[in-house]
């Protein structure tokens, strides 16, 4: 696994003065930013032509439903300092989470965040988000390839 630069040297820990309040602080901006990425792309999607045979409302909501899943069951499950990167903070949780989402996929926030994406393409029938949707699934693969 490669160590972050707050691994090995502690900056957001010095600035914040605990590694809890630099954790907190990372995950903070780490949230919302994933907010501003899915902004941008609901408004990648409203400027798109609408096609219909991708217009699937079920199976997109369903997708959407399964992804919202597997994220929110995985940030439960691993709470604030296990999502984001508390690990890199020198705080380490007391066993590996194998229960559910875990037990269906070691990274259920990238899959599920990934069906996120193809579901609300498919519930508005947007072309233009299935191709965005295999962005985002191919730069997640490439995170899980560096990450372990």
């Amino acid at each position: 696994m490669r160590h972050s630069v707050e691994y090995r040297n502690h900056y957001l820990t010095r600035i914040f003065g605990s590694p809890y309040s630099g954790c907190y602080f990372l995950a903070v901006t780490i949230f919302t930013l994933g907010i501003a990425r899915d902004h941008v792309y609901q408004l990648a999607l409203e400027d798109q032509p609408y096609y219909a045979p991708v217009h699937q409302p079920i199976l997109g909501g369903a997708l959407f439903a399964i992804g919202s899943v597997l994220v929110l069951s995985s940030m439960y499950a691993l709470g604030v300092t296990g999502t984001y990167l508390g690990d890199y903070f020198g705080i380490l949780m007391d066993a590996p989470v194998t229960g559910f989402p875990f037990n269906v996929t070691g990274s259920p926030m990238y899959w599920g965040s990934t069906l996120n994406f193809l579901g609300v393409a498919l519930y508005k029938g947007k072309v233009a988000g299935i191709f965005l949707t295999a962005e985002v699934f191919i730069l997640y693969w490439f995170a899980l390839r560096w990450e372990e």
